[in-house]
């Protein structure tokens, strides 16, 4: 097992933390080390982001550095998840009902009060019962709230202390004074109810927090720990760490496909839903990419191994996944520079109280037990947990319907997306042309066809295979040919038999100065139709038109849908296309997108979003190929497909696991959701501590009623945004 360290940053499990204060100490604590360019902390993962710049920091420098600021920190493994944790409630429940058992003989004569029952325990069986309260279940407080002072801060835990040690110590005060004539009123309950509370809202809080990351849960779990490996002839089961690239894995029916590869021999269907979000299995033969994973059906596969461990695609997932819900979303950043101050301010507010009601009115025991409150309800946790977990719960949820949304400000900008720009070919066409036409300007089809497959044999664009299948197909003949290189969103060149040939768009043929007239009728007529038209012309000399082909492309069955999906969120689409005019005029026509940009360079596509940012709206921009990543980069969301290139999704923010361009909505939706979730839990978490603390303040809360409500903001908060998990895909 190895740290979860690059080149480039450090990922660390952060204990100890409370509340957003928490979060801004230990984010300065670490940025303070030299070589650190930045680091995130987030409250809900209890993970740390480091990131380095120039010469790397020692994770022995960060982990002392957070241990400096009063807390523990850890390297986290690359094989293991932080968030991976046991499913179910946590098992540290017992602090919660020993103090609870303690607590309920004090607060039982004010539950018995309202049946008109004046009955109170002894003063001296009180303090035996609040005592181990205090001190043994609240000790925890204590050590944080030291470990805070220590490094000139406060947080959460240092408010409870004040305020539960005040009311003990306000109680044993009256106790000793007064205990010999009579019985005086106490307030031990204030303080061991307040920490039985605080106890019992922090366990539920744990427990909301881990179904928040069970969609790291679940994607970790479909990693098998060993496979089934044959090698001379013979098969031996292997731990997954043993299995190398090349080797071939027996699947049996039913089983998780432990790695990712190619099947080699048989046929089955694959349920890769958990990895894609697809609901339905899906067919797969020699020759098809498999992910490990997905369950195998009812067919043996041999799969023929090409990425295990860290580089398979679930493992990309997981960290995808991971790096999503540790990010902190831009409105968390003003979230934490609030907090960062709140703490002071409410130790000055509880100050200002004390003294005022004791000072004013002459009730020192009131003062105490004002200020008391005041220090109880004003509890940053919510305004911490408010963020991060509505960013985990929605990134989880999305995970899970094959949408991985790689950082948070992703999710945060695409609520307000207004306009999405959508590239053609293999986003919303299938991306599989086929070659429909192939007509000479002189001379006879086979020899065009020969010329044209010899100019695209270096190519992997999907013109080039359909003109490559096609030539196979019809058993033509390829010449060699060399000197193969591609011409950025143009076409390519090569040599043939000693002649220099190009093939591709319009635009090359006229910066190339061939002469197009001859067939340029033709060529409109197939535009017109919805082909795509591409030339074949040789320079040797005077440059000369050989002919053209069109290629037929179909459109994606959802691809309307998903249009007419974002036209009812008010989203308007526009078509960037490298195409010519009349191939994307009849797509944007079938599709019903009025505005359509074509023959466009990689480089215009990446302008047009510019412009259409600098108009004002959020911009989405979606795409598959190389030649979309410099407008993925661009938009203010980049969403790439999965079935595109690797390019194209390290320059989106989102990534579509499955081909479906209806998931372009669904994403959009999810974000909208999951801001909405933002800003309602930040919201109440501002109401709790807005109303609370004056109500506290002015003596018309008690420390009882103050940490009930402290305990339940916290918990409603997560509560609320765990009703993520129950989005719905819309029918794709």
């Amino acid at each position: 097992m190895t740290t979860a360290t690059t080149s480039q940053g450090v990922r660390l499990g952060i204990e100890g933390m409370t509340c957003a204060s928490c979060v801004a100490r230990v984010e300065k604590a670490l940025k303070k080390v030299p070589g650190v360019a930045g680091a995130e902390v987030n409250l809900a993962t209890e993970t740390a982001a480091v990131q380095f710049s120039g010469p790397s920091a020692s994770v022995d420098a960060l982990t002392a550095a957070v241990e400096k600021a009063g807390y523990t920190a850890r390297p986290l493994a690359e094989e293991s998840s932080s968030t991976a944790g046991e499913d179910g409630p946590p098992n540290d429940w017992w602090p919660v009902a020993v103090a609870g058992a303690l607590s309920l003989p004090l607060i039982l004569p004010m539950l018995l009060m309202p049946l008109g029952l004046d009955w109170a325990l002894p003063g001296w069986l009180q303090l035996a019962l609040a005592t181990p309260v205090q001190f043994w279940l609240g000790a925890r407080f204590y050590r944080s709230a030291y470990k805070a002072v220590r490094a000139r801060s406060g947080n959460m835990d240092l408010l409870v202390a004040l305020g539960t040690s005040a009311g003990y110590g306000l109680s044993v005060y009256l106790l000793l004074r007064h205990g010999q004539h009579g019985m005086p009123h106490l307030y031990f309950e204030a303080s061991a109810v307040v920490i039985t509370l605080v106890l019992l809202g922090k366990w539920l809080e744990t427990r909301a927090k881990r179904q928040t990351t069970a969609a790291i849960r679940a994607l970790n779990a479909l990693r098998p720990e060993t496979a089934r490996v044959r090698r001379d002839g013979r098969e031996q089961e292997l731990p997954l760490a043993r299995v190398a690239k090349g080797d071939v894995v027996v699947v049996r029916p039913g089983e998780r496909i432990p790695v990712d590869g190619v099947v080699a021999e048989g046929a089955s269907e694959v349920d890769e839903s958990l990895i894609t979000g697809e609901s339905l299995p899906v067919a797969k033969h020699a020759g098809d990419a498999v992910t490990g994973g997905a369950v195998n059906g009812e067919g043996l596969l041999l799969v023929t191994t090409t990425a295990v461990g860290a580089e398979s695609t679930l493992s990309r997932i997981v960290r995808l996944v991971e790096s999503a819900q540790a990010r902190k979303a831009p409105i968390q950043r003003l979230v934490d520079r609030v907090s960062e101050v709140f703490v002071p301010v409410v130790i000055g507010i509880a100050l200002l109280t004390l003294v005022g009601w004791g000072v004013a009115g002459g009730d020192w025991e009131a003062a105490i037990l004002n200020a008391v409150a005041v220090l109880v309800i004003a509890c940053p946790c919510a305004l911490g947990l408010a963020t991060p977990t509505s960013i985990m719960a929605g990134t989880g949820v999305a995970a899970r319907h094959g949408i991985l949304i790689k950082d948070a400000q992703a999710l945060e900008v695409a609520h307000d997306v207004k306009l999405v720009a959508w590239d053609k070919t293999g986003t919303l066409t299938e991306g599989h042309p086929t070659l429909t036409a192939a007509e000479p300007a002189q001379g006879d089809r086979a020899r065009l066809l020969a010329v044209a497959a010899a100019i695209q044999s270096g190519s992997e664009h999907s013109l080039a295979r359909a003109v490559l299948q096609a030539a196979a197909s019809e058993g033509v003949a390829v010449p060699p040919a060399t000197k193969l290189r591609a011409i950025a969103g143009r076409g390519m060149a090569a040599e043939v038999a000693g002649r220099e040939l190009r093939l591709g768009s319009s635009r090359l043929m006229q910066e190339s100065g061939v002469d197009l007239s001859a067939m340029a009728e033709r060529a409109a007529g197939l535009q017109q139709q919805g082909l795509t038209v591409s030339w074949v012309a040789d320079l040797t000399g005077q440059p000369t038109l050989l002919g053209l082909l069109a290629f037929g492309d179909t459109v994606k069955p959802a691809a309307a849908r998903a249009i007419a999906q974002l036209r009812e969120q008010g989203i308007r689409s526009v078509l960037l296309t490298g195409d010519n005019r009349g191939s994307a005029q009849a797509v944007a026509a079938a599709l019903g997108i009025d505005d359509v940009r074509a023959e466009l360079l990689p480089q215009d596509k990446a302008r047009i979003v510019a412009e259409l940012k600098a108009g004002g709206e959020v911009v989405a921009m979606v795409g598959d190929g190389i030649n979309d990543a410099p407008a993925l980069a661009a938009a203010d969301v980049g969403i790439a497909m999965s079935t595109g290139t690797d390019v194209a999704m390290h320059a989106a923010g989102v990534t579509l696991m499955r081909g479906n361009p209806a998931l372009v909505a669904d994403a959009i939706d999810i974000s909208r959701r999951t801001y909405a979730k933002i800003r309602q839990n930040l919201f109440w978490a501002f109401v709790y501590n807005v109303v609370g603390i004056p109500l506290a303040a002015f003596g018309l809360l008690s420390p009882v009623i103050a940490g009930a409500a402290m305990a339940f903001s916290s918990v409603s908060v997560v509560t609320n945004a765990l009703m993520l998990r129950r989005w719905k895909a819309s029918q794709t």
